[in-house]
Parts: C-alpha cells; structure tokens; sequence
C-alpha cells in the first residue's frame, strides 16, 4: 500500500513555524510516520530548522531570503537566490516525490511552490494573517485549498476552496487547565497580568511596563508574568533592581518561555504585540488582551491583525507610538477595570480559538494528496 508522503514547509518567523508543526503533530497522531514520510523544507540558518531537528524531522534545506520591499540592487540578489533554490526545490521534489506539499506562508515557503506547480504536485495553503502575505496571494489561484485564520483575508485571496479555520494549535492549550497553569509557575494570587513581546521581546513594551509593575508591585491580590526576550532580560532585571531595590515578589521574570502555554493559560489578561502566532495562542488561551503592534512589520500586518482582534471584541488596541508607560497604564486599567467588558472579550477571544484547525487542515491535506493518486 502507498504511503502518502508529505512535503511541509514555512519558516522565517514562529508564526509560519508554530502552526505547520501544529498540523505535523496532528499527521504523526494519525498514524504517519515521521521517518520518510514528512519532510521539512526551509532555510537551515532559520529557526524551523532548530525546530525541525527538536521534533525529529528530515529536513530540506535552500537558501531563500525575504523580497526587497522598495526597488534595489537587493532584488537581483534575492532573485538569483528564489531561482537556485527553486532548482534546489525542483531536486528535492523528484528525489522524494511527494504527494502533496503544505506550506503556511512567508518567503520560504515560495521554492518547494514553484516546483509544485512545475511538477503538478497538489499544495494545500494556510494563511496566518489577517491581510494574506504575498507568497498567499500569488500561490492562492492553483492551490487544492486554501485555509485562512480571518474572515477578513478571504478578498485579498483567489482561490476557489477556502476554508476560515483560525490557526493550527499545539494541544497544551486545548489540555492544560488554569489551576494547573498556576501550579506550574507557583501562582497563589487571585488576578494574574502576562507581558510579552514575542521570543525576541519588544523594547517598547517592556519600558512602557515599569508603570504598570511600580503601580501593581504592592498589590497581594495581582502576579505579574513578564517575558521580556532574550535579548531584554538582563537590561529589565538591572533596571528593576535599581528602581525599586529588588525583583517584587508578585513578578515573574522571564528571558522566554519553551512552552508558552503554561503563563498564557495561567493569565488573566495579557499584553502583547499582534503578531499571528501570538494572537491565536491567546485566542487559544481565551486571554483578553491589549495589543501593541509592531508597527515596521512587513506589510504592516501587525497592524491589521491587532484592528481585525478589536472588532471581534477580544482586544483592545494602543498604537506603538502612543506607547508610553503613562499611556500603557491608563489603557490597561479602563480595560481590566470593566469586569464585564474583560468578560466578553475572553469570551470573543476564545471563539476565535481554532482548536479543530489543525484536524481540518490534515483532512485538506489528505484529501490533496489523493487527487494526486487518482490523477
């Protein structure tokens, strides 16, 4: 019997990274095996390729770098790179002969794409933001299906099977509980506030929070989980000691989480940057949050997702040049201080939650790779 092999593959940021190793994990619970039958494909100086080798995976490396934005000596450059690891892609693809090739989007993905439709090897798409990258757009047209996490994304999109399924999860947030959440982190305090700006952090958000901790550290019935990026932790940690003598007791400093899970789903309301892997983690969570995009996002996504959170009702919005610890502080306290508006906004948070979308983006994928066998 024929073994459906699977060419997976998005990269460059945890948002393409995170949900195709979501829909990884639903295949392998399903029976398939990691061992010849799924292949990473990417950039190996990127971060799928340290996730790929953590979760077991083969992986199938080009070198592919992001499209110039404004016209440049820069394109010639990265059009040289797109054809030689299209070629690459080409070799891989008639090496290994997949059935069916997903990819979540971003530059990385357009290579193994490329030879798809050279090949005519069925794609199934999975778009994270709220307006489509451009690799989305452009691939849209030809792909078996096209799955989208906003309602919203579907008129940037050409294709004829669309499915709107939030994004694929990993299953600690659709297991662990809160009580278990705080257990893990040693929480005993009633409200708990998280602060992240992604695994890298965000500079803004972390000097506009001294305000919040300086208002909040006294308070015994408030913790406070603040992950200030690798790169931040030490400049934080220094400057808390010498504002206010030592780390308060009701805060939780972190450089980063491995499973952010654990203080999403211990929190009670977060703030945060838009990115799309961190909102459907916090839909995932049912956090109500108040968002601060990054505003030099490519295409200026952030953004769009961070309006796109707010009209659904989850979120409520700051924009990064207003983000001032005074500011940061007055916004946070008319939020959280509406208990009933905290409420509907877990609550909208939480039916954006796609806890079935990896189980239905595998469907897609399978349902792919058998036009191939039937063609």
């Amino acid at each position: 019997m024929h073994r459906i092999k699977y060419f997976i593959t998005g990269g460059g940021t945890g948002g393409h990274i995170y949900p195709a190793l979501a829909v990884i994990r639903e295949l392998v619970k399903s029976g398939v095996s990691k061992d010849g039958e799924i292949f990473y494909l990417g950039n190996k100086n990127n971060l799928e390729y340290s996730v790929a080798q953590s979760e077991g995976l083969k992986f199938l490396s080009y070198d592919v770098s992001g499209m110039p934005r404004k016209f440049s000596p820069k394109i010639f450059v990265f059009a040289f790179k797109l054809i030689i690891a299209s070629f690459k892609a080409l070799f891989y693809a008639l090496r290994y002969r997949p059935d069916v090739v997903f990819a979540t989007g971003g530059y990385v993905c357009a290579p193994i794409l490329i030879a798809a439709k050279i090949l005519s090897i069925p794609y199934v798409l999975h778009d994270c933001d709220a307006h489509p990258g451009v690799v989305s757009r452009i691939f849209s047209h030809d792909a078996y299906a096209l799955s989208l996490a906003f309602e919203s994304a579907k008129e940037y999109t050409r294709c004829k099977n669309i499915h709107v399924l939030g994004n694929p999860i990993r299953e600690d947030f659709k297991t662990l509980t809160k009580e278990k959440a705080r257990e893990l982190l040693d929480i005993k305090r009633d409200f708990v506030i998280l602060i992240m700006g992604g695994s890298s952090g965000a500079k803004k958000i972390n000097d506009a929070s001294f305000e919040l901790v300086k208002k909040y550290k006294d308070n015994p019935d408030t913790e406070i989980i603040w992950q200030t990026g690798k790169k931040n932790y030490e400049e934080v940690r220094g400057a808390l000691e010498r504002e206010l003598g030592e780390l308060p007791s009701n805060v939780i400093l972190k450089p980063y989480f491995e499973n952010m899970a654990i203080p999403l789903k211990a929190s009670d309301v977060a703030i945060s940057r838009s990115g799309s892997l961190s909102l459907s983690e916090l839909c995932a969570a049912g956090l109500p949050s108040l968002l601060i995009p990054y505003p030099y996002a490519a295409a200026d996504h952030q953004r769009i997702n961070a309006r796109k959170m707010c009209e659904t009702g989850a979120s409520v919005y700051l924009d990064d040049n207003d983000c001032s610890g005074q500011k940061l502080l007055e916004t946070f306290e008319n939020f959280v201080n509406d208990k009933n508006s905290l409420e509907r906004a877990a609550k909208c948070a939480k039916d954006n939650a796609g806890y079935d979308a990896s189980r239905e983006i595998v469907l897609l994928i399978n349902q792919a790779a058998l036009t191939k066998k039937q063609g």
